[in-house]
């Protein structure tokens, strides 16, 4: 009984030992004497701290990671500057001047992290040599002058298919079981949107693909450093693929209905990865998109959505174009031209043919931004039969008051800030947040800008009363 429980505790130790196997880090980087260094390392879209020590007297210093901060890291000195080491089960030893310099850096052993270095310095010339083979290729095929030499046409076309096998060559001869083996060619599929989009466009189909194909529930992405970056890139390419926005948006959905799959069986990625997606639509003000994704998360049942998350991409289909808003019983104080006045009581009391409702507070700077901008445009938008209604998130009376004593048409707060009764009504989790009404409160438009709704006022109710 004595030696089987031996053997269970060696066992449990060996994987012990296994589980948390520390590698070392080495530097010696005189400049850096007496300064704090700090090994940094991914999570998803956020970073930790990894280990951290003070650099010797003689610019030595020692960290050391275990197996499961395994994928991409840095290196920062006090000055926070990133200089990026690839965490793969490797012991590594680096000498230079500055960690912020990477030419000063020398990468002394760490077979993953050479060959990083080597790609990171070639790729980019590789990309540059192309960029100007491209812009000669351009000449030689739309200028009368050029079009007609064949031979300079065929030279340009075999050296950028050789940079190009060059580059894949090297990426191609990578040990298939080493971190960099995916880590780069996604680091380059990343990188290369914006010279696709602009002078490379006949790969464009071939990089949404890529896109695409990414599994966003592998582990090596979320230790990559690169999420963030691959979602963003991604959109930004569907964005400036040089097609109309009705075609963007088709292929968005595409894009949204390929990682929604891919998550599906990965609730807490699923749950984080829709809220970003979400979040970048709505900054970027792809309102179409944000509906889509909403509705198709909202209807899926693969995954459970956090109540945070749900409570935001419900705007869309409880707040949608066409449906109607709930009435809005006005508590609490409501001024007008910084005077308090007792009516209306409802929102449904006001009758005019069109009413904007902004949901907002003086302590958001951008709903300050949007009502001066407001302002001078209320007389004209009065006058073509729209009436205004700003409901304050503010918790203080002499703030509330102060903040709206200028505006011209009615303002309302009770005080209460995310726990009134209508900004639940309206699903509200952000301000400002604008809808654009009829007179039977249906949903018109939900606006992003005061701009965007003054637009709407001069195409469409300017073009009827002409």
């Amino acid at each position: 009984m004595k030696t089987a429980n031996a053997f269970i505790l060696l066992i449990f130790s060996i994987l012990s030992v296994s589980i948390n196997a520390q590698h070392i880090i080495t530097g010696n980087f005189p400049p850096l004497a007496g300064q704090q260094v700090r090994l940094v390392g991914f999570e998803g879209f956020g970073i930790y701290t990894i280990d951290s020590t003070k650099v010797s007297e003689q610019g030595i210093f020692t960290l050391s990671y275990a197996d499961k901060d395994q994928g991409m890291g840095y290196l920062a000195a006090e000055d926070n500057k990133a200089y990026f080491v690839v965490l793969d089960n490797e012991n590594i030893q680096l000498k230079g001047e500055m960690l912020s310099v990477p030419e000063s850096v020398v990468t002394l052993s760490g077979k993953e992290n050479k060959l990083f270095v080597q790609y990171a310095t070639d790729h980019p010339k590789r990309e540059q040599a192309l960029s100007a083979w491209v812009y000669l290729q351009n000449f030689y095929r739309g200028d009368s002058l050029f079009a007609i030499q064949k031979n300079p046409k065929k030279t340009i076309e075999t050296e950028m298919q050789h940079i190009k096998q060059e580059d894949l060559d090297f990426l191609n001869h990578l040990d298939t079981n080493s971190y960099i083996s995916w880590y780069l060619p996604t680091r380059k599929l990343v990188s290369s949107v914006s010279t696709v989009a602009q002078y490379r466009t006949e790969e464009i189909t071939e990089t949404l693909a890529a896109f695409r194909k990414l599994d966003y529930t592998d582990e090596r992405l979320y230790k990559s450093g690169l999420l963030k970056d691959a979602i963003e890139s991604h959109f930004w390419l569907l964005e400036n693929m040089g097609q109309p926005l009705d075609s963007v948006y088709i292929e968005m959905s595409i894009s949204i209905d390929f990682m929604l799959t891919n998550l599906s069986g990965n609730e807490k990625k699923f749950n984080e990865i829709t809220k970003y997606i979400f979040e970048l639509l709505e900054r970027q003000s792809l309102l179409k998109a944000s509906e889509y994704l909403s509705i198709k998360v909202l209807t899926q049942n693969s995954c459970t959505v956090n109540d945070d998350l749900a409570k935001q991409l419900e705007l869309y289909r409880a707040m949608k174009k066409g449906n109607t808003v709930p009435d809005i019983v006005f508590s609490g104080d409501i001024f007008k031209s910084g005077s308090l006045i007792k009516t209306p009581n409802r929102f449904s009391d006001i009758h005019s043919a069109y009413k904007v409702v902004i949901f907002g507070a003086s302590w958001c700077p951008k709903c300050a931004e949007e009502l001066r901008q407001l302002l001078p445009l209320y007389e004209k938008w009065k006058s073509k039969g729209i009436e205004v209604v700003f409901i304050s998130l503010d918790t203080d009376n002499a703030v509330f008051r102060n903040f709206t004593s200028i505006f011209p048409f009615i303002s309302m707060c009770d005080y209460k800030k995310w726990d009134m009764q209508a900004v639940k009504d309206y699903y509200v989790f952000a301000t400002p947040t604008m809808f654009l009404l009829d007179n039977n409160q249906k949903i018109i438009l939900r606006p992003n800008s005061v701009k965007q709704i003054d637009a709407w006022v001069d195409y469409s109710i300017g073009e009827i009363k002409q």
